[in-house]
């Protein structure tokens, strides 16, 4: 008997018993689904914040200053002195805090951002309207501000913000620019903000000393050089207490998150593997059952010629048949449950082709795996004793 013959028989027998052939596959099915859908799911929550990071620059260092006494802070102006360096293209110390602003009866509680002339551009904002922070609005302490695209829709609606003005914490500031519309990222909105220069921030939040420093170095090669020198410089400033300060390599972060999204995406990949097995189980109980209620053919097989091998052959095609369609089918439900969780939840979602070969072949040998053992059995039945068989 060849194979090609082997798996016309075997398509007979799933054919013949449909339902006990679908519950059968089930579990292979549920599996392999599982499988694409999960995996694909964290593949793509993957994609999805390397892509949020990567949009900021890989270039990246954050400089938090975490001190709280007269010895352990920084203002804005040594901030710009130890940023000062030819590896560095923009520097751009600031404080975030949470402010209310009010337009009339219109009312708003944002991110309120105090900082300099350069976070326009390390943050890669562009102006919709109007100006950005000068030098001269951070030293005469100018009570200007900048609004996100979405606040200033809320506090003025359809009119020009430019030359408006507004209260901020009670505190009336003039508009003297608007951003323009750049969606959110992984620190949220970018659009629902409040920017005033970093020296009135400290001031009307009676907050002395910069918390933080954004910082673009001008080619990721030279990373590692900067940070040492930043390092270095903070450590003489804080006279060697080096728990004043942190410094954040953005590119740090984005292996951090690529590798526990990497372990994540395994993990669930590992937990839908398990309907795999019982799916392979599941083949295995059926096929000893078929090998049973076949036990007589099996012997009229052998009877008139049929070899061990040719009866080993038969049986195993049928348990891979039967877990190559749950495959198939597995394999479709899957790339269709991650396409409808795609546009239902607005998730991203990743279909890995290498992920799907993986699923089906993986199901493949489950079915190798699981009908040995019956295909095994029938082969090694004696003819007179399946003849015999009632």
């Amino acid at each position: 008997m060849n194979v090609s013959q082997a798996f016309k028989m075997a398509i007979k027998s799933i054919l013949s018993n449909k339902m006990r052939s679908l519950l059968t596959m089930l579990g292979i099915i549920i599996g392999v689904a599982a499988v694409i859908a999960l995996v694909g799911v964290g593949q793509g929550t993957t994609k999805s914040v390397t892509d949020q990071v990567e949009s900021l620059g890989t270039n990246l260092l954050t400089v938090n200053i975490t001190g709280r006494g007269s010895q352990t802070t920084i203002d804005y102006k040594e901030a710009e002195e130890i940023t000062d360096q030819d590896n560095i293209e923009f520097a751009a110390p600031l404080n975030q805090s949470t402010g209310n602003g009010k337009n009339g009866s219109e009312s708003v509680s944002v991110s309120v951002v105090g900082t300099t002339a350069d976070y326009l551009d390390l943050k890669d904002y562009g102006l919709a309207a109007g100006r950005f922070v000068s030098q001269i609005d951070l030293d005469y302490y100018q009570k200007i501000a900048i609004l996100g695209a979405t606040t200033a829709t809320d506090l003025f609606g359809s009119d020009n913000a430019v030359g408006q003005s507004f209260l901020l914490n009670g505190v009336r500031y003039k508009v003297v620019g608007v951003l323009a519309a750049k969606g959110s990222s992984l620190t949220g909105s970018n659009d629902e903000v409040i920017i005033i220069p970093i020296t009135t921030s400290e001031r009307l939040f009676k907050s002395k000393g910069v918390k933080t420093i954004n910082v673009q170095v001008a080619a990721s090669a030279q990373m590692d050089a900067v940070t040492a020198e930043l390092e270095a410089a903070l450590t003489k400033k804080f006279r060697g207490d080096t728990n004043s300060f942190r410094v954040f390599n953005q590119q740090d972060l984005l292996d951090s998150f690529s590798s526990i999204s990497g372990t994540l995406s395994l993990a669930l990949g590992g937990v839908a593997a398990i309907s795999l097995l019982v799916g392979g189980i599941g083949i295995m109980n059926i096929m000893l059952v078929s090998v049973t209620e076949r036990t007589r053919e099996i012997g009229i097989r052998k009877a008139i010629g049929a070899k061990k091998k040719d009866i080993l052959i038969q049986f195993l095609i049928e348990a891979i048949a039967l877990s190559g369609l749950g495959g198939l089918l597995g394999v479709g439900i899957g790339v269709g449950v991650a396409q409808i969780l795609s546009r239902t939840m607005s998730m991203t979602v990743v279909i890995s082709m290498p992920v799907i070969g993986l699923a089906f072949g993986f199901s493949v040998f489950i079915g190798v795996l699981f009908g040995l053992f019956p295909a095994n059995k029938a082969s090694g039945l004696r003819p007179i004793e399946a003849l015999r068989f009632e």
